[in-house]
């Protein structure tokens, strides 16, 4: 994908800022949406660079003013590059920023985690094999054999497993039991492919999430599931952007617009 690609040209992204710390070193990137994570997003970087996986890190920052990204601790922990999200938009906007830009770099998939520190980092290797296995999308499970939920709030489970899974699960036609996980796997070609068109200025909160996970198997690309560890701590406030009533009704009709054709572009199968 280069910048002379017509399809390229079509891209709508927000506007930001790119800060690179280092060379391409992997053929993979992991991406992490960040804003104001404070100690969570450092512990969570300095367990990634102990683990030595094969991925660049890239931290797509919704534009943090806490410091936890300045760019002398991303260097230290081995951050590949910062991309600072400066024009509207929440989650999805961070997204395309990002998918956009590994995109351009030449990455043959994208593994994207919380930024939150309740994802066992360990997995990103297993998103990684599974993408190089030919798989298009990979979805994180705690709830596949092997994967683990703890101390998950009741509200989380209950409106993961009885209304979110299979709302899209029978939009995408195929069966997902942790459609709310952003720990995830894209492959290069699903994420570049026109008849997804992913980066629309439509992707604003949290409409992407969703809409991938109904698009891959929908046109032909292989899709799994993978298990995973996903841990809300104890004692602490629930780590989550999601706030109140009203957030919850937006991500609920943003899930119904992604299994109703909402984001679909014109003309696709």
């Amino acid at each position: 994908m280069t910048s002379s690609d017509p399809y390229r040209a079509t891209w709508r992204l927000p506007e930001h800022e790119v800060l690179c710390l280092g060379p391409r070193r992997y053929a993979h990137a992991l991406v992490i949406p960040v804003i104001n994570e404070g100690g969570r997003i450092q512990r969570q970087l300095k367990e990634i660079m102990a683990a030595n996986l094969p991925v660049d890190v890239v931290i797509a920052d919704g534009g943090s003013t806490d410091g936890s990204v300045d760019p002398e601790f991303l260097a230290e922990v081995g951050v590949r590059c910062r991309l600072t999200k400066t024009g509207p938009g929440r989650l999805s906007a961070q997204l395309r920023m990002a998918y956009a830009w590994c995109l351009d770099e030449g990455y043959l998939g994208v593994v994207t985690m919380d930024g939150n520190g309740k994802d066992n980092v360990e997995a990103v290797s297993q998103f990684v094999a599974r993408l190089e296995a030919g798989y298009g999308y990979v979805q994180g499970s705690r709830y596949q054999p092997g994967g683990v939920a703890e101390n998950t709030p009741l509200d989380r489970t209950l409106g993961n497993r009885c209304v979110h899974a299979p709302i899209l699960s029978l939009a995408a036609g195929r069966w997902f039991t942790d459609t709310t996980n952003g720990f995830r796997g894209y492959s290069r070609d699903y994420l570049a492919d026109p008849r997804l068109a992913a980066f629309r200025d439509v992707f604003s909160n949290y409409e992407l999430l969703f809409y991938l996970t109904v698009r891959a198997h929908r046109l032909g690309y292989r899709v799994c599931e993978l298990p995973v560890r996903r841990s809300y701590p104890v004692g602490e406030a629930t780590p989550t952007k999601i706030g109140g009533l009203s957030g919850k009704l937006a991500l609920l009709s943003q899930t119904l617009g992604a299994a109703m054709g909402r984001y679909n572009p014109p003309r696709t199968q």
